[in-house]
């Protein structure tokens, strides 16, 4: 902490949260254990965030890919999301969190679709951090889907091929209205972007960990950012 510098925290952090599995591997212990144990990490690091005045927080929680693990673990992932949401909800209430979500919920049973509709309707008036949820998320199912509707738009002649800026196209990405993240953080060890967030992340920093996700902790959130200030960001130019 006496190394950060607090006028320089990222507006927007996103994190994939990997290694759950490998977690479990290393404790001789089923996935499940795995993905209960990150849920402690969420916990702390949404602490953490709100006490930075980040102003969003964009978690990696489930893939358009993750469909394709076991049918019993994405049960437990969707039984975990459920149970997670009602036993938090409050606490986050309190902390003045806003829950947001990017992806395509329609995928998911009713119940898990109600649980995350009534978990954002109680936040919605708050003002702290925005705690951004990628569910059932990959970007390149993202851009294809604002590309759909950019091209209904115009074939309703809504807009024009003079229209077609990036401006336009962020304005239908599921981030709409949010900031680009200035860090991507990766825990695991793991070097790869994995389908998120790629329009976003065009000149955001990146850092990788060898931490697995549920042994990630505030401490390890701070680390990172003090690495994201040790550097100069150019957006193309010479800084």
């Amino acid at each position: 902490m006496n190394e950060m510098d607090m006028t320089q925290i990222p507006r927007h952090i996103a994190i994939i949260m990997d290694g759950n599995g490998r977690w479990a591997q290393k404790h001789k212990l089923p996935r499940s254990a795995g993905h209960q144990q990150g849920v402690e990490a969420i916990r702390d690091v949404i602490k953490m965030a709100s006490q930075l005045k980040v102003r969003v927080l964009t978690l990696y929680a489930f893939s358009t890919e993750n469909w394709k693990r076991p049918e019993e673990e994405v049960s437990f992932l969707m039984k975990l999301l459920v149970e997670y949401l009602k036993k938090e909800i409050e606490e986050l209430h309190k902390q003045n969190v806003i829950i947001r979500t990017i992806g395509d919920l329609s995928a998911f049973p009713l119940r898990v679709q109600r649980e995350i509709e009534k978990a954002k309707e109680k936040t919605a008036a708050n003002n702290g951090l925005i705690m951004n949820i990628a569910l059932n998320y990959g970007s390149r199912n993202e851009i294809g889907r604002a590309l759909k509707t950019i091209a209904e738009k115009y074939k309703e002649q809504i807009i024009s091929s003079e229209d077609f800026t990036d401006e336009i196209i962020g304005a239908y990405l599921d981030t709409k209205g949010l900031p680009d993240p200035d860090l991507l953080i990766r825990t695991s060890g793991e070097k790869r972007i994995s389908n998120f967030l790629l329009w976003q992340i065009a000149y955001a920093e990146l850092y990788f960990t060898d931490v697995l996700w549920p042994d990630f902790r505030g401490e390890d959130l701070i680390k990172a950012i003090v690495d994201y200030q040790l550097r100069q960001r150019r957006f193309g130019g010479l800084g």
